[in-house]
């Protein structure tokens, strides 16, 4: 039966029926009171999460020193990390094997080791001072922190011996200084890379979940042969299911975009009113997908496993690990059939640069098509599995 085929009283018999499916569903939520309950907010909390540890500069780093020259260029130095606020002094140790130990156990994730000539090799006129840095490569992230902070600080000491050595004045050595404005993220805030594009994937998850219960509830309580005997069309059936997936997930977006608004201060500087309208059209996609999984699987863990394998699957082609842009050609051309990786690029593009249609629309453009491509698959397989 297709829509245009159904005259005035058909179609609003139709209708009837669907709104007493989609009330059938409220019901069994309302009982499953837990299911819409993680949906709205297990994906808020995870986002919250992801956001509060994103958002705060790597700080407090705890490091060991093992200072062998006692002078105060060497206690200079060990101020000048300090006050980076990056590092944290744990202690001043005697030898390298306390360095060695607590490394082994992580217990610090720096140390720096100066030598014993280290303030006459500054001030000899030929000197050439050194010392030793060593960083816990276990740990990546914090380990760059650390490599940043002291290049940092080693970069200020080095131009005030160069200084020092010309006999000229600060304010007479003059460098060449160039003039650095970053776009879109000005303050370079990992949370503003972070946040939007894990509200994109929670979004995608939530609704695939969703959908993917869908049918697969049904199967596992033994009910979705009464609801195949009963006087429903499989469109009609499938439209009553679609319903309460769309209506949670989209206010578990409108949750989600307004947290990593208000908390997080992620800005909206595009139109809320387009973001809203192209979320819209990507919960449909990914609401075929998740009715698709939902047909296939038998039991609701045989669908919660192929969520998982699916939404990882699109997790490592969206961008948000590594840059689709570095990837090989090949793993270019598979991000470029993945839905989620175009609903990021316009997540992003909203939120941090104020892209409209006229920059979004060949993202758009292929969200459209591969919208259309599973929507079309997921409503002929799924009618096909009814029927």
């Amino acid at each position: 039966m297709q829509l245009a085929d159904l005259q005035p009283a058909s179609y609003k018999l139709m209708l009837k029926r669907i709104l007493a499916l989609t009330k059938k569903e409220f019901i069994h939520l309302r009982n499953d009171w837990w299911l819409p309950a993680f949906m709205l907010f297990g994906g808020v909390l995870e986002l919250m999460a992801v956001g509060w540890a994103t958002a705060r500069p790597i700080s407090n780093l705890p490091l060991m020193v093992l200072d062998h020259d006692r002078s105060a260029a060497s206690r200079s130095l060990v101020i000048s990390l300090e006050n980076t606020e990056t590092f944290a002094l744990e202690a001043m140790v005697e030898d390298f094997q306390t360095i060695e130990d607590a490394l082994d156990r992580g217990e610090i994730s720096a140390a720096i080791i100066i030598p014993p000539n280290f303030a006459e090799e500054i001030a000899a006129s030929n000197g050439k001072p050194s010392l030793s840095m060593i960083l816990n490569g276990a740990e990546s992230v914090p380990a760059t922190a650390a490599l940043r902070a002291a290049e940092g600080v080693i970069a200020s000491l080095n131009e005030k011996i160069i200084i020092q050595r010309l006999g000229l004045s600060s304010d007479e050595f003059d460098g060449f200084a160039p003039r650095l404005r970053v776009w879109f993220n000005e303050a370079l805030s990992e949370a503003l890379y972070t946040t939007p594009a894990e509200m994109g994937l929670m979004l995608e998850f939530t609704t695939l979940l969703f959908a993917a219960l869908a049918f697969s509830r049904e199967k596992e309580l033994g009910t979705l042969e009464q609801l195949l005997v009963m006087p429903f069309s499989s469109l009609e059936i499938i439209i009553g299911k679609a319903i309460p997936v769309i209506i949670v997930a989209f206010t578990d977006f409108v949750l989600m975009l307004s947290m990593v608004h208000f908390v997080f201060k992620v800005p909206i500087r595009g139109s809320l009113s387009l973001l809203f309208i192209l979320a819209f059209g990507y919960l449909l996609v990914e609401l075929g997908k998740g009715m698709v999984l939902s047909v296939i699987a038998k039991t609701q863990m045989q669908a919660f496993l192929l969520v998982l394998l699916f939404g990882m699957s699109d997790f490592m082609f969206t961008g948000y690990a590594a840059p689709v842009e570095s990837m090989p050609k090949a793993m270019q051309f598979i991000a470029n059939i993945v839905p989620a990786h175009h609903w990021l690029e316009i997540l992003r593009g909203i939120l941090l640069k104020g892209a409209g249609m006229d920059v979004l629309w060949p993202h758009v453009a292929a969200l459209g098509i591969l919208g259309t491509i599973i929507m079309t698959f997921s409503l002929r397989f799924v009618r096909k599995a009814l029927d």
